[in-house]
C-alpha cells in the first residue's frame, strides 16, 4: 500500500477533549478511528477512548498482516466496543452509560469498507469533488430528509447536536456500513468530528483539502474552522488519508508498506490531554487521567479474547 495520512486534534474552547482519533497499519492493511464523546466530567472522555483504543487493539490482533473479513471485523468490533462502555458505566455504578459517536474505516486489498453511528462524518473526495458523504444520525437531519428542514435552518436549529445512534447510552447503536468501494489513485478520505465540518461547510472541507498536501492543509483547515467558531469552538478532529496507486509516481510524505514485516504495525492514537489553562475546578487531574485509563484498560480486557 501507499497513502499519505494525517491527524490531528484540538479542544477548541471547551475544557476538555472528548475526542479521539487514531490510525494505524500493517503491511497489507490500514484503519483510522475517530470517536466525539458525549457525558458528563471525563465520562465523554472515556467513551471514546474505550471505543478508539479497543477497535485499534483488535485491528493488531487480526491483520496479520490482513484482515480475513473487513466488513464482519467492523460489525463484530463496534459491538464489543459499545458493550465495553456499557460494562464501564456498570461498574462505576453511573445513572446512564457515556456515549460517543463513532467512525471507523477499513482500507485493504485497494477497497474501502467504513461504518458509523452519530454525527461525526467520513467523506470521500474524489477529482475534486464529494463522491461519499455519510449521512448524519441527528434529529436535525430526520428533519431534512422529511422536507421539514433546509440546510441553512439546520445549521442553527437548536437541536442539530442531538443524535439518535451512537456507542454507549441506553440504545443500541444503529450503525450503518458502506459497500466495498475501489480507491482510484488521489483518492482523499476525510474523517472528522463535527467541530470541522460544522463551521467549514462541505464545501470549505473541499477547498481546503483538494490539490494540497495533507500535512498542511490540515492544520489550516482545522485553524479556519476555529476561527469561524469563535468563543464557541467545539473539540476539533481529523483522520485524513490520501491513497496513491503503487505504479504511480513517489509523493513527498507518502507512506509505503512494502517492506514491512508481516506482523509489525505502525500505529498513531491520541491521548488524554490536560486541560485548558487557567486550571478550573473542571480540569482533569493527573491522578483522574491515570485512573481513566487504568479503568479503560479493565472494560478493554473483558471483552478482549
Amino acid at each position: 500500500m501507499r497513502f499519505t495520512i494525517f491527524q490531528e486534534s484540538r479542544i477548541g474552547k471547551r475544557k476538555t477533549n472528548q475526542d479521539r482519533i487514531a490510525y494505524c497499519y500493517s503491511r497489507d492493511a490500514l484503519i483510522m478511528v475517530l470517536a466525539d464523546g458525549m457525558g458528563g466530567h471525563l465520562h465523554g472522555e472515556v467513551a471514546s477512548h474505550i471505543a478508539v483504543q479497543y477497535i485499534t487493539q483488535a485491528f493488531q490482533r487480526e491483520a496479520q498482516p490482513k484482515l480475513e473479513d473487513p466488513a464482519l471485523f467492523l460489525s463484530r468490533v463496534l459491538s464489543s466496543a459499545h458493550h465495553a462502555i456499557l460494562d464501564y458505566a456498570l461498574d462505576k455504578n453511573l445513572p446512564e452509560a457515556p456515549r460517543t459517536t463513532i467512525v471507523v474505516c477499513v482500507v485493504q486489498e485497494g477497497y474501502a469498507h467504513w461504518a458509523h453511528a452519530g454525527d461525526s462524518r467520513l467523506y470521500l473526495l474524489r477529482q475534486g469533488r464529494i463522491n461519499v458523504q455519510t449521512r448524519d444520525h441527528s434529529r436535525v437531519q430526520l428533519m431534512m430528509d422529511q422536507g421539514l428542514l433546509d440546510a441553512e435552518g439546520a445549521a442553527t436549529h437548536p437541536g442539530r447536536n442531538r443524535i439518535y445512534s451512537c456507542l454507549g447510552g441506553t440504545h443500541p447503536p444503529q450503525i450503518e456500513f458502506s459497500r466495498r468501494t475501489l480507491l482510484q489513485d488521489g483518492d482523499i478520505i476525510a474523517i472528522c468530528s463535527d467541530g470541522v465540518w460544522g463551521p467549514v461547510g462541505n464545501q470549505g472541507l473541499l477547498r481546503g483539502l483538494t490539490g494540497t498536501n495533507l500535512l498542511e492543509a490540515v492544520p489550516k483547515l482545522m485553524s479556519e474552522a476555529e476561527t469561524l467558531a469563535g468563543a464557541t469552538c467545539d473539540n476539533l478532529s481529523m483522520v485524513t488519508m490520501c491513497w496513491h496507486d503503487d505504479l504511480g509516481e513517489a509523493v513527498p510524505d507518502s507512506v509505503s508498506t512494502q517492506t514491512m514485516a508481516l506482523h509489525d504495525f505502525t500505529t498513531q492514537m491520541e491521548a488524554f490531554q490536560r486541560t485548558r489553562s487557567p486550571v478550573s475546578a473542571a480540569d482533569l487531574t493527573d491522578d483522574e487521567i491515570e485512573r481513566a485509563i487504568s479503568e479503560i484498560n479493565s472494560a478493554i480486557k473483558k471483552f478482549t479474547k
